[in-house]
């Protein structure tokens, strides 16, 4: 079994976590406004030069942009206009994906309900690194240089692993994508697209946000599957953090995982979790016994039905 309390324990026990779901009235704001305020750094870096172009890529941009990920993400989930209005977050989550300059949150929605309903399941949860990588990046150095490239094999992996037919919604999102990527540049030059593109690219990689990606479902414990983190790094993440409160109640938005922690505390106050997102990726490049591998896979039974 996953972490995902298949009958949901929690919500028997404590039968108020249920109002907790439904959408966040807040999250549409917020994302406008951080849309807002990488549109205004476009504006002010176009003039800059090139080593303060570098410096805020990494010091702001980075930092932003992988927030905007992880807006997405609470998008594909329907938190931002409900399940009544599926096609609103749909769309919006391309207004989210402008920033990022690469698009992906069609084909994202699309294989992170795999993610939830298959956890760990081979060939179709694409959140599994492939045989080549656990196979390659397994000395310290390939590990780390695995770590600055997961933006690539994240990209990658889906083709490879579970490739699915394209979709009109993506086709849409790559069309608006692009668009807005080349008058970006049309209107203020290489310096804006650059600062989108590497800060997206930096922020997936090597980057302290980044360890949320080895923290949440890499076995660092035997037996344990999924690791929540509950430090002051949720601020910028929408609580992804609370990964095990997220994995047992999904349609419940970030914003609202706390209040499940504090309504059933027993269930998850005892879980291994982890204080820093930055030693995580210490030492899952430092320990040896520690690889891309380090997942539970599962081989999957009967028809699997995929978005």
């Amino acid at each position: 079994m996953s972490r995902t309390r298949a009958f949901n324990p929690p919500a028997t026990k404590y039968p108020e976590i249920k109002s907790l779901m439904g959408p966040d009235p807040r999250l549409k704001w917020i994302v406008c406004t951080m849309v807002a305020v990488q549109f205004l750094s476009f504006y002010l870096i176009k003039d800059l030069d090139w080593k303060w172009v570098l410096f805020w890529t990494y010091a702001f941009g980075s930092c932003i942009n992988h927030s905007m990920t992880l807006a997405i993400h609470e998008i594909s989930h329907n938190t931002a206009f409900g399940n009544n209005k599926a096609m609103w977050n749909r769309y919006f989550a391309m207004f989210a994906n402008l920033p990022i300059g690469l698009p992906y949150s069609a084909s994202f929605k699309r294989y992170h309900l795999d993610h939830h309903r298959y956890l760990g399941g081979d060939g179709v949860d694409v959140d599994i690194p492939t045989e080549f990588e656990g196979w390659f990046f397994c000395t310290r150095v390939r590990k780390f240089i695995w770590i600055i490239l997961q933006p690539l094999f994240y990209a990658i992996r889906p083709l490879w692993i579970n490739p699915k037919p394209i979709t009109q919604l993506e086709v849409t999102n790559v069309v608006v994508q692009l668009a807005f990527d080349v008058l970006l540049g049309w209107l203020w030059g290489a310096k804006p697209v650059f600062y989108m593109l590497a800060g997206s690219m930096l922020g997936m990689g090597l980057h302290p946000i980044s360890g949320h990606f080895i923290a949440e479902h890499y076995m660092f414990l035997k037996g344990h599957e999924t690791y929540s983190y509950y430090g002051s790094l949720n601020l910028l993440t929408f609580n992804v953090g609370y990964h095990n409160e997220h994995h047992d109640f999904p349609s419940i938005p970030g914003r609202r995982l706390p209040l499940v922690k504090k309504i059933a505390a027993e269930y998850y106050d005892d879980l291994p979790q982890y204080t820093s997102w930055m030693k995580v990726l210490y030492d899952f490049i430092m320990d040896d016994a520690l690889s891309p591998f380090s997942r539970v896979k599962r081989k999957l039974k009967g028809d699997i039905k995929q978005e």
